[in-house]
């Protein structure tokens, strides 16, 4: 006999599952995003951010945080935004349910529904990366945001998540080699088992960038760059790729494939190419910049898919909005932006600025990036009535 609890997880079960693939549309409209970083001291104010994205018709942003003034400002603007649950946050989080209601009636309720908050991003890059104890959060605070989101009746419009780095993987190389390293899989499974349960898209930050600046003596930066090369072949599954970027996606589906969860959808949740960079960051230049992200948004305004899932349009979010002057590191972590912070365009890729800009701004339409995503209520007086049609 079920008791209560077990009954209550059964039906979130199958009501996570049945909206899954509406939430999916409703969380990425169309197929092109950008986040949007504020690590810097000079940037637009959000309201002129905000004017900024609609003048591009770009309707897809991702933040690192849930900074009050930013979601202010997006009040009213119909861009669909995933919001940031940062990783200092993540063991308290961890700890009990009551830590995730309070956040999210702190940080997400109080803009709801003026402002399009559709994801919660839990940790940025947790699993590969240094924290031990961050890796043994992650599951049980994304499933108490969950949980709390579902207790607000909020889980059925916003979408928990967390990204992940290529260091997750022990070889990408080619696309049918990849898998998970040994030391992740104990933390990844349960994650991805969970993810599963509610609908959520595999995230992953997938930059040919760093890639090529890691190895260029052994990197075709046209394969990097989307330029016309020989590509590589990949004899296990006999598909051969011209891009890295759509190879190191495979490569996610391929690793996901491996541990048994062949039907989760991959989403680029970061990508892109510095513009400058240290002396011994190869590529780093604006005209690969350029070339990179005028050719990858050309690619994602296809809709198509990827050789090994072909039937599933690409989607990713583009690293990043602008330069941030006050993040850390090596210069090329300062020079991935779009746009300056004055609000004129760094390079021409078919977008308008705030301001004229000394690269020639084009006004290239973005139309049909999301047009054909239909708003569908989720409502279960809804649901049960296309079921019985």
């Amino acid at each position: 006999m079920f008791s209560s609890s077990s009954c209550f997880f059964l039906c979130l079960l199958i009501f996570s599952v049945t909206f899954s693939h509406v939430l999916g549309d409703k969380i990425f409209i169309g197929t092109y995003g950008v986040n949007y970083g504020r690590i810097a001291d000079n940037l637009p104010s959000p309201q002129s951010v905000v004017t900024l994205l609609k003048a591009a018709k770009i309707r897809n942003i991702r933040i690192y945080d849930a900074d009050h003034q930013v979601l202010s400002a997006f009040k009213g603007s119909g861009i669909a935004i995933i919001i940031g649950l940062p990783n200092e946050y993540l063991t308290d989080i961890s700890v009990g349910e009551d830590r995730a209601m309070n956040w999210i009636k702190e940080n997400v309720q109080p803009f709801l529904p003026g402002t399009k908050i559709r994801g919660i991003a839990v940790g940025n890059e947790i699993l590969g990366g240094t924290d031990m104890e961050l890796w043994e959060a992650l599951v049980p605070a994304a499933k108490n945001v969950y949980t709390a989101l579902e207790r607000l009746d909020l889980a059925h419009t916003i979408q928990v998540s967390s990204p992940h780095s290529e260091a997750v993987f022990a070889n990408s190389y080619p696309p049918s080699a990849c898998t998970f390293k040994e030391d992740v899989l104990p933390y990844m499974k349960p994650l991805l088992q969970f993810f599963s349960q509610i609908g959520t898209p595999f995230y992953i930050n997938a930059y040919p960038f760093l890639a090529y600046k890691n190895d260029p003596q052994h990197i075709d930066i046209n394969y990097a760059l989307f330029k016309k090369n020989p590509g590589i072949y990949d004899a296990k599954t006999k598909l051969r790729y011209d891009n890295m970027f759509e190879a190191q996606i495979d490569a996610a589906y391929v690793a996901l494939e491996k541990v048994g969860f062949d039907k989760m959808e991959v989403i680029v949740s970061e990508t892109g190419w510095a513009s400058r960079g240290d002396d011994n960051e190869a590529g780093a230049t604006v005209k690969n910049a350029r070339t990179y992200n005028k050719n990858l948004r050309k690619l994602l305004l296809k809709k198509k898919g990827t050789p090994y899932r072909p039937k599933m349009a690409v989607r990713a979010y583009i690293f990043a909005l602008f330069n941030e002057n006050l993040k850390p590191g090596p210069t090329s972590e300062r020079n991935f932006g779009l746009f300056k912070p004055d609000g004129s365009i760094a390079y021409d890729i078919g977008f308008t600025g705030l301001v004229p800009s000394s690269a020639t701004s084009s006004f290239l339409s973005f139309k049909g990036i999301g047009s054909l995503y239909v708003m569908v209520s989720t409502s279960c007086a809804a649901f049960l009535l296309l079921v019985a049609l």
